[in-house]
């Protein structure tokens, strides 16, 4: 029979046990190993039992047992100590509050998902791992972060597979009051809510959940409330789910409703309100509408408040290809928005002219959330060193007539919070040897730029750690398998073989991650023969854990699942290679300690970041990989292998793969495993451990969350707090009336003339030429702009690399025309083909970059006095 209805019945935790249920509502428990295994002692079989689920664990264990732990006074103990060690993680300075200068008061951050712990399954892959990671690497650090999501009633889904190795997906019910949320409420204690405003006069509500992670507020909003309509309800029915209407009201749930919701936690904890909103990934963008609603409200115009809001604003995009991008129909957007729905009080053209592709090549009809997130934040930032620069080209068309090395967008390199994906064992190593409190500094990103101290490790240790995690691996490997196999319709008399699947003792890779097309999950496949010869091996074996969930619209990735299942099922080979279905969180924090390499192998340039690696790699993990993302950025030798691309222009995708896949059959073949299992004197890999070692010395550091979410306080939070304070109200109105000003006029500035002391076509290295420009401002000032001399290398086609700018000024008053002169030095000091150009840009001491308006004048040809470059002997 089934129930008609469901309650969650909670322990009464007798007195001297309530510290248990502050530390389990906690999420600092998911990554401080002192607290889990206080919960764990509670009752080891249930603890397994529940995943590793504080909240979960007290409510299945009997009262004897609380009352018996009530009077145990070594556990008592313990109890105190966790809870006095969060207490004064949660209050004590750290690392921000030792910070100088004009930080911000509070952050808040947006995402649509975030990885916090298996616990509360609210991600589907990187981006959501990534945002977990940085509000746990924020809470380190006590940078003052609020945490905005959406909390889905089916999170991602569950995978399992077929007989025949094909992906079926399920979408189990998640009840808020089982998860380690607690509900939002209001001073007479019924539950905050936001509304948002639907076409029609209908309306959407939604509750407030709030998970605490550390120090770190996670706000989470839910609209399966009863005031709701059915559809309503179902907005945050699952991540990523239902058709282009469902995603646009999830977006502005998350956006408008976020914001609102901030407000709301604000007023009722007294915590500071936020300067800098950041907006992870363009999902959350319509956070900027709201926000410029705010100041209208205040009476403040559209133009005045897009400036004020741009300036606090954050926008990091994590998507390489245009396709990752959510687009919406024109026609839909302006539906929800406007006199009969949400922000009623702006011009529904106004709102759409932010998200239009107003660019060559661009769809008209189409609003783009990437494009309204840049077109709202003064900053904004790609993944990786690599992947911002390939941001700069994709969105170039939003500046036109800049070179897209100008385009205003920088980069943050990724990093994973060291804490969460280190094994226990990796952490007791490094506390060994430097003391615990040096190894918690160093993994949270406070101990320096390198970890010398474990250049002092014993190679007898190093090697015996990786062979008990490699060793741990298997034993799960296992467990998942069997399970598979069971849910896949296999008896247990079938099942005998798993006890042989994997060898602690053979080299083991890994490969884990999203399942689209472009990460090549099946490139290994690519000549079957040869992997099976690498695997069957009969003195220098490989074996290959894979893991990763296809988009449940995406039947390209199931086939390729399928098809590497299919393979992975050869009674051949099957002890060498395995799928784990259901890859997650906590499948991850086995396999990425299990591992000896992790394989990561996409189409160059498509991978933003790649985070998996850099997981491995605090583990002592060596990478194998394709030049994409962090790994461009940061490979060397001593970390790994580089597998070399074949990205010419002329090679066909067919061909691309067969090169690059026996690219990666060489190196396991003569450079990988000759390495790992060649033995020294002492019996032991030494040129193996000495890449472990290098790898935790020297890239470890490089690859943490906190690392990242420091740069990110020092060179997107404080300046974007800083133009938040500068840009008050007068401020604001300054800057729109401004830029509406230099747009109208634009039409009229033009460079008339330019000319050089050059006489011939070469110059001397070291020496100086004058250059005189003469520019018509039409009905701009001097003060309105900034005429610039651009100089450097030229190629063949006579374009300017490594480019120079430097200011000319004014020399003189207006001629009878109304024509300003300008000059300036022009310094040769690099050797070979040189070119010069000027150019005029817009200038206000309130723009953070020249480039903001996508503005700029230059000379045509026949302006030009003599050759356009001068070459240097």
């Amino acid at each position: 029979m089934k129930a008609i209805r469901r309650f969650t019945v909670r322990p009464v935790l007798p007195e001297p046990l309530r510290p248990l249920s502050d530390l389990a509502r906690n999420l600092r428990w998911s990554w401080h190993t002192e607290t889990r295994e206080l919960f764990q002692s509670v009752d080891p079989e249930r603890w397994a039992a529940s995943g590793g689920d504080p909240v979960r664990l007290l409510g299945s264990v009997p009262p004897a047992r609380l009352a018996e732990l009530a009077e145990d006074r070594r556990f008592l103990r313990r109890l105190t100590t966790a809870a006095d060690d969060l207490g004064d993680y949660v209050t004590g300075d750290r690392w921000y509050q030792a910070q100088s200068g004009d930080l911000p008061a509070a952050v808040a951050y947006f995402s649509p998902e975030f990885g916090i712990t298996a616990a509360l399954p609210q991600y589907s892959g990187g981006l959501g791992i990534l945002a977990g990671d940085h509000l746990k690497a924020a809470s380190d650090l006590g940078v003052p972060l609020i945490g905005v999501g959406l909390l889905y009633r089916h999170g991602y889904f569950r995978q399992t597979l077929s007989r025949d190795g094909w992906q079926q997906e399920h979408y189990p019910v998640l009840d808020p009051n089982e998860l380690p949320v607690v509900l939002l409420k209001e001073e007479d204690g019924t539950p905050a809510q936001v509304t948002l405003a639907l076409p029609g006069g209908r309306q959407l509500r939604a509750r407030i959940w709030l998970a605490q992670v550390g120090r770190v507020p996670l706000l989470m909003l839910d609209s399966d409330v009863e005031e709701n309509d059915l559809g309503e309800r179902g907005v945050t029915d699952r991540l990523y789910g239902g058709g282009s209407e469902h995603r646009l009201l999830q977006e502005m749930l998350l956006g408008i409703g976020g914001v609102r919701a901030v407000r709301t936690y604000c007023r009722l904890t007294g915590h500071p309100e936020p300067e800098v909103f950041h907006t992870n990934e363009g999902h959350a963008g319509f956070l900027g509408l709201e926000r410029i609603a705010e100041l209208c409200d205040a009476g403040l115009d559209f133009d005045s408040g897009l400036e004020a809001v741009r300036a606090g604003t954050v926008f990091t995009t994590h998507t390489p290809v245009p396709a990752g991008i959510d687009r919406f129909d024109r026609e839909l957007v302006a539906r929800h928005f406007g006199p009969d729905a949400e922000l009623a009080r702006i011009d529904v053209e106004r709102i759409l002219r932010l998200g239009m592709e107003t660019y060559p090549g661009g769809e008209p009809n189409l609003f783009n959330m990437a494009v309204m997130g840049l077109r709202l934040a003064q900053r904004a930032n790609g993944v990786s060193l690599l992947h911002g620069n390939v941001s700069r080209g994709m969105f170039s068309g939003l500046w036109p007539g800049f070179d897209s090395d100008e385009v205003p967008i920088t980069s943050v390199t990724n990093g994973v919070h060291a804490p969460t994906w280190i094994a226990p064992e990796v952490f007791r190593l490094g506390a060994r040897q430097v003391g615990a409190q040096r190894a918690e500094d160093a993994f949270t990103g406070a101990g320096g730029d390198r970890w010398d101290a474990v250049a002092d490790i014993p190679a007898q240790d190093i090697w015996e750690l990786r062979r008990d995690l490699r060793e741990q691996l298997v034993t799960e490997v296992r467990e998942r398998l069997r399970a598979s196999w069971r849910q896949r319709g296999a008896g247990t008399a079938e099942l005998g073989w798993i006890d042989g699947v994997l060898d602690p003792d053979v080299l083991t890779i890994g490969f884990a991650r999203r399942v689209p097309s472009y990460k090549r999950l099946t490139l290994m496949l690519r000549d079957r023969d040869r992997l099976m010869d690498l695997m069957l091996h009969p003195e220098r074996p490989i074996q290959i854990v894979v893991a990763g969930k296809a988009h449940p619209a995406d039947d390209g990735g199931k086939r390729l699942i399928q098809e590497l299942v299919r393979f992975a099922d050869d009674p051949r080979v099957r002890h060498r290679i395995v799928f784990l279905p259901d890859y997650g969180m906590a499948m991850a924090q086995k396999l990425y300690p299990g591992c000896d390499i992790w394989l990561n192998n996409p189409l160059r340039p498509l991978e933003a970041c790649g985070t998996s690696g850099m997981k491995a790699a605090l583990n002592g993990c060596l990478n194998l990989s394709v030049l994409d993302g962090w790994w461009d950025e940061w490979f060397q030798p001593d970390f790994g292998w580089a597998i070399p691309t074949a990205d010419g222009a002329g090679t066909d995708p067919d061909r691309r793969d067969a090169i690059e896949a026996a690219a990666l059959y060489d190196l396991l073949e003569q450079r990988i495993t000759p390495r790992f299992y060649e033995r020294g004197t002492g019996g032991l890999p030494d040129r193996w451990i000495e890449m472990v070692r290098q790898t935790l010395m020297l890239l470890g550091p490089k690859v943490l969350a906190g690392r990242m979410v420091g740069e990110y306080v020092e060179r997107l939070y404080a300046p974007a707090a800083r133009a938040h304070r500068t840009m008050a109200a007068d401020a604001a109105r300054e800057l729109a009336e401004w830029k509406d000003r230099v747009r109208r006029s634009w039409h009229g500035v033009r460079v008339d003339h330019v000319e050089t002391s050059a006489t011939t076509a070469t110059a001397e290295l070291g020496s100086t030429l004058t250059l005189r420009v003469r520019v018509a401002l039409g009905d701009l000032a001097p003060d309105d702009v900034e005429v610039q001399a651009v100089s450097g290398r030229v190629d063949p086609e006579d374009r300017i690399a490594d480019a120079t700018a430097v200011p000319l000024k004014p020399a003189g008053g207006p001629d009878l025309e109304g024509r300003w002169m300008y000059e300036g030095p022009l310094a040769l000091d690099r050797t070979g083909p040189y070119g010069y150009t000027v150019r005029i840009l817009p200038a206000h001491r309130l723009l953070a970059t020249s480039a903001e308006l996508g503005l700029v004048a230059v000379p045509s040809q026949d302006v030009v006095e003599g050759a356009a470059g001068v070459l240097l002997r």
